[in-house]
């Protein structure tokens, strides 16, 4: 069997004057010889006798409309710029457009699966959503270290060396009687323990102790040293709110917020990696529509080349005009040109769906992506009520506004605590000891033979009603409706656009349907023309128009498949559910 290739080199066509006749004679006799040794293996090439993938095939199923994704690279070889034609060259003479081989890029098959994986691990939108939960985690733990316990230590020592004054004179010398000196040395040691506790108490654990040293006497003959050690009242103070600030004040509403905050980041990052996967689904359908389209073109290519070759041989006999064989060089040029842009616009789709997969496109710049799944339209069991119902459950966005709905709650809650006057109780209880050594100062604080405490209250009333307060109040009320409202609004654009979700998954399906339908009918008026041409009983003309529709229905054809596989994605999306349909385990540490 003859392989056809889908680019062959553009040769250029030698030119000679109109005067060569014995030459002209010569390529007349030699294309009549060509085309009689031919004639019974000359056919016009079919859909499936000239696909242009390597092992592709349409599925058996008619009914499910599907286009076979290749698996052979797009773009493996280029189209050469087609020569300018000489005037002075017979028509009879041209040779079919083809098109010449470039180096081969190197390739890397891609299920949807792989994407999506490629994608939670390398996405930048992903990787940069990702900080925000860890952030607020963090943020969280800290709000909590308020009530870290504080605890503090001090040591210093003092020495003072104080002289004695002069004193009475002496009745016998006559002479000042110095009194006596004195040498001091405190060695002082202050542990404190202070903190807060969630309800609202402080606390403030400290006391000093004291060890002295003491010596008197003349400055030369100072006595014995004296040693006392004494703690002037170690003990505990509390002081708890009992109006203001008691069942919520700034510290627990800082990590109240602190933790609605998380979840919304957290929301956030879900919201983000449902966005990231429904771009990836997009893509790589519409790469699957670019390689159809690139398909397609080629073929139309490849039919108006066989066009060509087939009227020129005919022009040779005499059996055709040559202006209809130029009608046939124009549109084989044309399809060369739209092969062309096809083949671009392949290049642009996957350089879209390689930016989502990677953070590093260097290393992708070079190869050509080849999805190795089908575009398929598989019939969705669609119920409007059931998609209301996931969507307002289970959207993020709606999550999200249902928790700032919360925070001001939270806010609310504070505002009104903030009303009351403040009115605190306030205690405390300590112990008294001195001895001469420091073991029995301890004895001395175990027993509490020598306590102190005292009590109260303390009280702070605004004398303008807490004007503050209060219109703060109001505002964070008059805030809180709006949020309402936006949660409102919210919910409605979701329930909306759901709705318009499941009316685009229908028409979608209904245009699979209807452009399959029409690509079939196109290759069978295509192929009913083809044998009406080969007994002279039609022009090239309707065959080239019947060739750019069946162009046309294809193309038609996979863009519908791509636009269906998209309006589910986005449907999907709109009910929140497309993590759970592609199956991503999606935890939160």
């Amino acid at each position: 069997m003859q392989v056809t290739r889908l680019f062959d080199e553009l040769n250029e066509i030698k030119h000679s004057c109109g005067s060569m006749k014995p030459k002209r004679l010569f390529y007349i006799l030699a294309a009549c010889g060509i085309a009689l040794s031919a004639h019974a293996q000359t056919k016009w090439p079919t859909e499936t006798g000239t696909n242009i993938w390597t092992n592709a095939s349409r599925p058996a199923n008619t009914n499910t409309p599907a286009l076979v994704v290749p698996t052979t690279p797009v773009g493996s070889a280029a189209p050469a710029t087609t020569p300018p034609p000489d005037t002075n060259q017979p028509a009879a003479t041209a040779t079919p457009l083809s098109t010449a081989p470039i180096q081969t890029r190197a390739t890397r098959a891609l299920t949807l699966d792989d994407c999506i994986r490629l994608a939670l691990e390398h996405n930048l939108d992903i990787q940069i959503q990702k900080y925000n939960p860890e952030i607020d985690r963090f943020n969280v733990d800290v709000a909590y270290g308020v009530y870290e316990p504080v605890f503090s230590f001090s040591a210093s020592k003092n020495y003072s060396d104080r002289p004695g004054a002069v004193g009475l004179l002496d009745p016998t010398t006559h002479l000042p009687v110095p009194t006596s000196s004195t040498i001091q040395e405190d060695n002082a040691y202050t542990p404190d323990l202070k903190g807060v506790l969630p309800t609202g108490l402080t606390y403030d654990l400290s006391g000093t102790l004291i060890r002295s040293v003491t010596q008197e006497g003349p400055p030369a003959h100072y006595g014995p040293p004296v040693w006392d050690a004494s703690d002037p009242g170690p003990g505990i103070t509390l002081r708890q709110p009992l109006l203001k600030n008691l069942w919520i004040d700034q510290s627990r509403l800082t990590i109240q917020l602190n933790k609605q905050l998380l979840k919304m980041s957290e929301q956030a990052l879900r919201l983000q990696v449902m966005t990231s996967v429904t771009s990836v689904k997009d893509a790589y359908f519409n790469l699957l529509y670019a390689r159809g389209n690139v398909e397609a073109n080629a073929t139309a290519y490849k039919l108006a080349e066989q066009l060509v070759s087939e009227n020129l041989k005919r022009v040779q006999v005499g059996a055709l005009a040559p202006l209809d064989e130029k009608q046939s060089e124009s549109q084989a040029a044309a399809s060369l040109a739209a092969m062309q842009v096809a083949q671009q616009a392949l290049v642009v789709q996957e350089n879209t769906l390689k930016s989502l997969l990677t953070d590093h496109y260097a290393e992708w710049a070079d190869t050509s992506l080849l999805p190795s799944e089908e575009l398929v339209a598989i019939p969705q069991d669609l119920n409007l009520q059931e998609s209301w119902r996931r969507a307002v459950t289970q959207r993020p966005e709606l999550i999200e506004a249902k928790i700032n709905v919360e925070k001001q709650n939270i806010t609310l809650k504070y505002d009104l605590n903030q009303v009351f006057p403040e009115l605190d109780l306030t205690g405390t209880y300590g112990r008294n000891a001195i001895s001469e050594s420091l073991g029995n100062t301890f004895d001395d604080l175990r027993q509490g033979d020598h306590s102190y405490y005292s009590y109260g209250a303390f009280i702070s009333i605004p004398l303008g009603g807490n004007i503050s307060a209060r219109n703060q109040r109001k505002a964070d009320k008059s805030t809180l409706k709006q949020l309402l409202l936006s949660l409102k609004q919210t919910e409605q654009n979701i329930v909306i656009a759901v709705d318009n979700d499941v009316g685009s998954v229908r028409s979608t399906l209904q245009q699979v349907h209807a452009t399959h339908d029409a690509r079939v009918y196109a290759e069978d008026a295509l192929a009913a023309e083809r044998k009406k041409l080969e007994n002279g009983k039609s022009t090239s003309f309707i065959v080239l128009q019947l060739i750019s529709n069946l162009t046309t229905a294809k193309v038609a054809e996979v863009q519908a498949l791509a636009n269906y596989n998209i309006a589910v994605a986005q449907l999907s999306l709109d009910e929140g559910n497309t993590i759970e349909d592609s199956h991503i385990d999606l935890k939160w540490k």
